[in-house]
């Protein structure tokens, strides 16, 4: 019978790879095999997680918008470089190196901690303009009706970012995307009039002020690498204001060793989307930015920010004192926000009250 001599044969081949077992020489050499085979995975896995652990390159939202333009054949309107240079950062965050690693459940980008950082921190940046383009920009007036696309958009970048299944998140920020072109397509549609970008100041500044919140929360986290005492001040100028829960008067507040790295990437990667979006908005908002003689401040906040995406030539994120005999990383970059953060703080009310 055929099924029983197949049965025959696999049988047979198992009692020799169990009498292999058996000769020393024969465990050797299968150890030296195995062995080799989990370095050479070992060494896929390592060289893999450094090709995908590499941030994306940063690019000029003019020349992007331009090229998408030609491509769509769209019209080059108000508004356009910002709303391109949104989708292209959400494709970035899809369709970069290994893709959207956050939500990963296999190796090796299970082990990788430091983009998946880096991703959330682009991610809060595109939940911010999205919801500040559907909020103000996109809008005439508090009683306008909103954008039917930027309705849809929103919401879709606030899903869930770390859903493997039932839906993933990838499909999620993807419908976010086609959105997002829909209204970019009604934008740039000389016949059509229902999609709108004011550029106006105040619309600049409502989302600098989120921007700058955004900003400051990332200063004090980075700062809270060497721990720090916190004096509370959270009801300093008005006497007679209140808060829920009494705190003490002075608390320490220290980032756990663990999580340093975490807080370092999530940073970089948010700025690294802030970035682009400073710089777009450099282009649609340019004329009231000159009126207000705001531009210079608007390009020293970028430079700022800037300062903060060179290369980290260590291999991990140092953490030692401020004036230590190693660097901490946290800090260094803590100072560029900082920094960044007053600007725009000034930039803000510049574009306020002129």
């Amino acid at each position: 019978m055929p099924t029983n001599s197949f049965l025959q044969r696999s049988r047979q081949v198992w009692w020799n790879i169990i009498d292999s077992f058996r000769d020393p020489d024969s465990r050797r050499q299968i150890s030296k095999a195995l062995l080799l085979i989990t370095s050479i995975i070992l060494f896929i896995f390592i060289v893999i997680m450094l090709w995908w652990g590499n941030p994306p390159s940063a690019f000029d939202p003019e020349v992007n918008a331009r090229k998408i333009a030609s491509e769509k054949q769209h019209e080059m309107v108000t508004g356009y470089t910002s709303t391109a240079t949104l989708i292209t950062i959400a494709n970035t965050l899809l369709d970069k190196p290994g893709g959207y690693l956050t939500n990963d459940v296999m190796p090796p980008s299970v082990w990788m901690d430091n983009m998946p950082n880096w991703e959330f921190g682009v991610l809060v940046q595109i939940r911010d303009y999205s919801r500040s383009l559907r909020n103000d920009i996109s809008r005439s007036q508090s009683q306008s009706a909103e954008d039917k696309d930027l309705i849809i958009a929103e919401p879709q970048f606030n899903f869930n970012s770390d859903s493997w299944l039932f839906p993933p998140t990838e499909s999620e920020y993807r419908d976010g995307i086609k959105a997002l072109e829909s209204y970019l397509a009604r934008l740039a549609d000389p016949q059509r009039d229902e999609a709108q970008f004011y550029a106006r100041a105040d619309n600049l500044a409502a989302w600098l002020g989120i921007a700058e919140k955004r900003l400051g929360s990332l200063s004090q986290r980075l700062s809270a690498s060497v721990g720090k005492i916190q004096i509370n001040t959270a009801l300093a100028g008005d006497p007679e204001a209140h808060q829920s829960t009494l705190t003490s008067p002075e608390r320490v507040t220290k980032t756990p060793w663990l999580e340093i790295d975490d807080v370092f990437y999530e940073a970089r990667g948010s700025i690294w989307a802030m970035i682009h979006l400073l710089k777009a908005a450099e282009h649609d908002f340019a004329d009231v930015l000159q009126k207000k003689n705001a531009l210079i401040s608007l390009r020293q906040i970028i430079r700022e920010l800037e300062a903060t995406q060179a290369t980290v030539w260590s291999p991990i994120i140092l953490n030692g004192s401020g004036f230590g005999l190693f660097a901490n990383h946290s800090l260094v970059m803590a100072s560029y926000v900082s920094r960044a953060n007053a600007a725009m703080i000034d930039l803000r009310r510049l574009l306020e009250q002129g």
